[in-house]
């Protein structure tokens, strides 16, 4: 047993951080390995727009759960890169509509079997061990538990306790 499994819930968030941070770094080296100019980290507009021709940076921000801003300082970096483009909607100047520009769609295209591929593997990997196959339900659930009750609320709670 290594130090944080040890330490147990009191480190759960950083033994969340520790994996996604592997899982990324795992990930973003596939894109790089195969020249595909791709960072994890775009994958949920990427995603969106694969789904959807357009979108406005308000859906965004609202399906991905993240401010406004952090919509627009993502779809702004990459419309930088020359991969997104971004217009306005002919009813409403102060509307933007994100679309893939000529080379998003190319990345997307090169980047689609990764995805597959990235989706067998952690397929895999869930059902190799005896509780994996329960992760992702046990993490909706925390998910869901701190929307009714955030993390900081519980600790008050308990910093008030006798």
């Amino acid at each position: 047993m290594n130090f944080y499994q040890s330490l147990g819930v009191l480190v759960f968030g950083s033994r969340l951080k520790r994996l996604s941070d592997a899982f990324l770094s795992d990930v973003n080296r596939i894109y790089k390995s195969h020249d595909i100019p791709f960072e994890a980290s775009w994958f949920p507009v990427f995603y969106l727009l694969s789904q959807q021709e357009a979108v406005s940076i308000s859906d965004i921000a609202t399906q991905l759960e993240v401010s406004h801003s952090a919509a627009s300082q993502l779809v702004s970096s990459l419309q930088e890169k020359k991969i997104l483009k971004t217009a306005t909607t002919p009813d409403d100047a102060r509307k933007k509509l994100v679309t893939f520009s000529p080379k998003g769609r190319k990345i997307l295209a090169q980047v689609l079997p990764v995805w597959t591929a990235l989706q067998q593997a952690m397929e895999q990997l869930i059902q190799e061990g005896e509780h994996s196959k329960h992760l992702l339900s046990a993490i909706t659930d925390i998910e869901n538990r701190l929307e009714q009750t955030p993390l900081l609320s519980r600790i008050e709670t308990h910093l008030q306790s006798p």
